[in-house]
């Protein structure tokens, strides 16, 4: 099940937060996906160094979005009061988030995740639909040929009315989430499950994944599915008559006990985490539901248990999540990976003055084995240089392969505009070595294109034009080489 497209939609995007102006509602669409990435990992129970990374990329696409947003209302405002206050939103913005994440040392990963989606999705709903769509219709209204005071009067008649209504109806979605926070994770879980919910019947109990087990009403076991039998190591004939206090010893806990019968009497069912102690001493958990099964009477009389291992259920998201953004053969970032981790470095580079090199790199000579020795031996090729080509990377650096024989490798955090160039040398020489492959040696070289942010302004698209045209370069000056792309000489 792919959680990238079965996300927890705390705020889902509407047509109504369009703002008219197709590259910011883009960026918008993108703020958005991050609250829904943040509302999984609370359900998912992240760790620090996500709740670290999810900050990190915030703080960077924010600025990269408030410097294309602050050029386009430059355009059609420039010196009016109106740009200087959402300027200022900007900074108050970054301000909030900085102090968000200095709490994160002092309270729990999960209350920090909290309050980061109580922020976003408050600031989002009045930055969005208040602030960004008002200055949008005047844009727009001056792109008609209004005056600017047409324009702004015509925008606050549009804004009034329905508008605050829609901020309102968005600001109670958070409402409604936090109060169901615990839930949250429940909800998830029950959707990869949906076919395996509560039956007597016992085909379903014998061939769903999941861990069932049935008790009377006084919690002995009467029957259980394999899935259950495993997890506890016992057979049906040694379960059955035991209690599930005696099984799942998280039960144990006599006022957490008697608080799920009092809730399943009333209710009907009870959802929640339960730790348990394994045979061999280790310490896990399940996310547990019991339901209550009643007689023709409405008298209880079985109890309906369904045990879900959140390790299993984490470890299937970040498998379907990596396999959605990178190669199958190489195993490295594809061309959607690149075009974040892009943004995410040239916004890096403008907030903290360092630079970025960005070197295309297509092997030489690659074909003529492609075609003699057949896709196989090209794969065993492909697959080589690409470890290659990360044992000599940092942890913060990336490469990407975007096609064919062809990678992008981003250099992050330069101190010096030339600081690539010994790196690279070092990657050449290693993509000559030969490579084994049935009982042979195979050879081929690489030409690098490279260009240098901020020194060559663009947008990542620009940017990775300039650097394939410099690998060109490279290639007819004799490949095996890596060239720098000449920015005056272009123009």
């Amino acid at each position: 099940m792919n959680l990238m497209n079965e996300s927890i939609e705390v705020f889902p995007w509407n047509d109504n937060f369009s703002t008219g102006i197709p590259l910011i509602d883009e960026q918008h669409k993108r703020l958005i996906h991050l609250i829904n990435l943040l509302a999984c990992g609370l359900a998912y129970q992240s760790d620090t160094a996500e709740l670290d990374r999810i900050f990190s990329e915030l703080a960077d696409y924010a600025a990269y979005h408030f410097k294309t947003e602050e050029a386009v209302w430059h355009n059609h405002l420039a010196g009016d009061e109106w740009e200087e206050e959402h300027k200022n939103s900007h900074n108050r913005f970054v301000a909030d988030l900085i102090e968000l994440k200095s709490k994160k040392d002092h309270v729990s990963v999960n209350e920090t995740l909290k309050d980061v989606l109580s922020f976003l999705t408050h600031w989002l709903a009045f930055h969005i639909l208040e602030s960004d769509k008002h200055m949008s219709k005047v844009a727009l209204g001056l792109q008609s040929g209004m005056t600017l005071t047409e324009a702004k009067l015509q925008a606050a008649a549009d804004m009034s009315g329905s508008m605050k209504v829609l901020i309102e109806t968005v600001l109670s979605m958070y409402d409604t989430l936090s109060s169901r926070t615990l839930e949250l994770i429940k909800e998830v879980i029950d959707r990869q499950k949906a076919e395996a919910k509560l039956r007597l019947a016992a085909n379903a109990i014998e061939n769903t994944l999941e861990a069932i087990c049935i008790t009377d009403q006084c919690a002995n076991i009467i029957d259980a599915n394999p899935a259950f039998q495993q997890i506890t190591q016992q057979s049906l004939n040694a379960l059955i008559g035991k209690n599930l206090r005696e099984l799942k010893s998280g039960l144990n806990n006599e006022p957490l006990f008697t608080g799920i019968i009092a809730t399943l009497a009333e209710e009907g069912h009870w959802s929640g985490e339960v730790k348990s102690r394994s045979q061999a001493g280790e310490t896990y958990t399940d996310w547990l539901t019991l339901s209550s099964i009643k007689d023709e009477y409405g008298a209880i009389s079985n109890y309906v248990g369904i045990f879900s291992n959140f390790s299993r259920l984490s470890g299937q998201w970040h498998e379907l999540q990596h396999m959605a953004n990178h190669d199958a053969l190489t195993g490295l970032p594809n061309r959607l990976l690149l075009a974040d981790r892009m943004e995410l470095a040239m916004a890096h580079a403008e907030r903290t003055g360092s630079f970025l090199a960005i070197c295309y790199l297509d092997l030489d000579n690659f074909k003529p084995v492609n075609d003699t020795l057949g896709h196989t031996a090209g794969d065993l090729v492909l697959r080589e240089v690409s470890k290659r080509l990360q044992s000599h990377l940092r942890l913060n650096d990336t490469v990407s392969r975007v096609g064919g024989d062809e990678f992008v490798i981003l250099l992050n955090d330069l101190h010096k505009p030339d600081d690539f160039e010994e790196l690279l040398v070092r990657i050449l020489s290693e993509i000559c070595l030969p490579i084994g492959i049935r009982e042979q040696h195979v050879f081929v070289t690489g030409s690098i294109g490279v260009t240098q942010f901020p020194h060559d302004r663009g947008e990542a698209d620009m940017l990775l034009a300039h650097a394939d045209s410099a690998m060109y370069q490279a290639k007819n000056l004799g490949k095996s080489r890596y060239q720098l792309y000449q920015i005056a000489k272009a123009n």
